[in-house]
């Protein structure tokens, strides 16, 4: 699911992909942008008093003009492409909030639901390009299907951590030990047992969605309430602060990289 070192020189296929290739420090950004989702969701509709409805409205524009820059470019910048997972993540979680808060549809049927829409996105996106694969994402229709699947994956996740930590009471300590260790067997699965690589990282990838959101509630909700009460602001303050550093570091390294390319190229 990842590679032995966090950072890699850029390849002809990392180069003309558009998404990052899957290291530590993928995963880990994938993880706080997760967490981010469901803190900076909770923030803005309770704190801000926005409401669930205005609050995804607002995200969803704002999630479009930045897939907008994102289709637009022709290379992977880690910038723009980690802002649209913080924002997607955002609008996944309110999507399913509202479907549950507002629309009064049950946690697991919403679980239900989204598993359909994303097996169907899957199945869809296999049966046009032949594979699922993320390391050739480098066509518009490619793309439009993975943004997609990625939107499903937070909208499911955040179902699924609220129909296991809540409905079920399993309670969100217990709910984030779950989704870790359903992560770390997947490790097992691949690493030791050889599971197909690409199907490795997306249920991989899945199951991030619930472990962050699991990670944000524990952090952010009243003691009360079965969290360690840090609040959203502080929490999503303190995640968005790691973000910004880790894509600052891997923007930085990128130019660097590139630069000591078109170096020895032209040497």
């Amino acid at each position: 699911m990842t590679s032995s070192t966090v950072y890699t020189a850029p390849t002809v296929r990392s180069i003309l992909s558009k998404v990052p290739e899957v290291t530590a420090a993928f995963w880990i950004i994938k993880v706080l942008a997760t967490t981010v989702g469901e803190t900076a969701a909770d923030y803005l509709v309770v704190n801000l008093n926005l409401g669930e409805a205005v609050t995804a409205l607002v995200m969803s524009v704002l999630l479009a003009v930045v897939l907008v820059v994102q289709f637009r470019l022709t290379r992977y910048v880690p910038a723009v492409y980690w802002l649209a997972v913080v924002l997607i993540s955002v609008v996944g979680t309110l999507i399913t909030d509202n479907l549950v808060d507002n629309l009064g549809v049950p946690p697991d049927v919403t679980t239900v639901v989204f598993a359909i829409a994303l097996a169907a996105t899957f199945l869809f996106w296999f049966r046009v390009e032949k594979t699922l694969s993320i390391h050739s994402i480098f066509t518009t229709r490619r793309e439009s299907f993975y943004w997609l699947t990625v939107l499903f994956t937070f909208a499911l996740g955040t179902a699924a951590g609220d129909l296991l930590a809540e409905s079920l009471n399993l309670g969100y300590l217990n709910a984030l030990l779950l989704f870790t260790g359903a992560i770390v067997l997947v490790a097992v699965a691949y690493f030791v047992f050889k599971l197909n690589a690409v199907f490795a990282f997306w249920i991989a990838y899945v199951l991030t969605r619930p472990l962050g959101a699991s990670t944000g509630d524990l952090l952010s909700q009243s003691t009360k309430d079965g969290g360690l009460g840090f609040g959203t602001t502080v929490t999503s303050l303190l995640f968005l602060s790691i973000i910004v550093i880790l894509v600052v570091s891997l923007s930085v390294r990128r130019a660097v990289q590139a630069c000591t390319t078109d170096l020895e190229t032209t040497a």
